[in-house]
């Protein structure tokens, strides 16, 4: 079931035919993330990247430091990896691995021009306090997984492989749910869903197939449900505290449905790093002690 957003727009003196719009509480978070200092498009491994137009490193600098900023003004702790010349991708944080109770799950990356992250992230969660698990399988870290309540969905299909995910559950001691995706625009999980709280996500249903679509509906009857125009600027790649929902600037309709839900959306351009296939959530990885 999903919420008639017609009526959460319609001023009414009928209170018994408005919808109660819930209240929410943000949970201060600790990110991860990485400058993009050297973020350029030279290869193509998704379909957003094309090596032949041309990048601006000053401008992703500067979008992703209103991120960061944005952040920091929410409150959160936000710590910096170091970015390494000739890994133009590590600005997406999000890869580099999986933290939950203090347990640093590492990064297997399926592209060669991608690999050598994952032991720049594992070296980084080692030298700060984390139990590092160095993986046997391949999977792109958060990209893939998103910890929504005391399950971990997880995504396949073109990243991470589905042996990670039973590597995971090992590790993490909860429920992994496989989730295939089936759209090469959207190759990672959290490009096609949002975690807005514990119970609460967004997804774009045409991401997935259908089993995967009657997990989805069965667990989240009251998802928000995207529109195909806001997935196709990476809306859904979204970082949520459970109040404030950081987006996508241009991702209208999402921030409606959003604000008509309680939540309190924020919006930034990140639309240079969109060049490499990247927004919000791929910039931010949450590190869970």
């Amino acid at each position: 079931m999903t919420i008639d957003t017609a009526s959460t727009h319609t001023a009414s003196t009928d209170t018994a035919s408005t919808p109660a719009v819930p209240v929410r509480t943000p949970v201060t978070r600790t990110v991860l993330m990485c400058k993009p200092e050297f973020f350029t498009v030279v290869y193509r491994i998704n379909p957003w990247m094309d090596p032949a137009l041309p990048t601006d490193t000053t401008l992703a600098v500067a979008q992703w430091q209103t991120l960061y900023d944005t952040y920091v003004g929410l409150g959160y702790e936000v710590h910096l990896i170091d970015p390494i010349d000739g890994l133009p991708d590590m600005v997406y944080a999000a890869n580099g691995g999986f933290v939950i109770d203090n347990q640093a799950y590492g990064a297997k990356f399926t592209h060669v021009q991608r690999q050598a992250e994952g032991p720049a992230y594992m070296d980084w969660f080692g030298a700060n306090g984390f139990d590092v698990r160095v993986p046997v399988e391949t999977n792109e870290g958060e990209g893939d997984f998103l910890l929504v309540g005391d399950v971990i969905l997880a995504g396949t299909g073109f990243r991470s492989d589905s042996d990670s995910h039973a590597e995971l559950a090992e590790i993490a001691g909860r429920p992994v749910i496989t989730l295939n995706l089936i759209n090469p625009s959207f190759y990672h999980l959290d490009t096609a869903i949002a975690k807005l709280d514990e119970t609460n996500i967004a997804y774009l249903p045409s991401a997935f197939d259908e089993p995967s679509l009657a997990i989805l509906r069965e667990r989240y009857p009251d998802a928000i449900i995207a529109t195909e125009e806001d997935a196709a600027i990476l809306g859904l790649n979204s970082y949520s505290d459970g109040y404030n929902v950081v987006i996508a600037a241009r991702a209208k309709d999402f921030e409606r449905e959003l604000r008509a839900r309680g939540y309190n959306p924020i919006g930034v351009d990140l639309s240079e790093l969109l060049l490499g296939g990247g927004g919000v959530k791929c910039c931010t990885l949450e590190l869970r002690r």
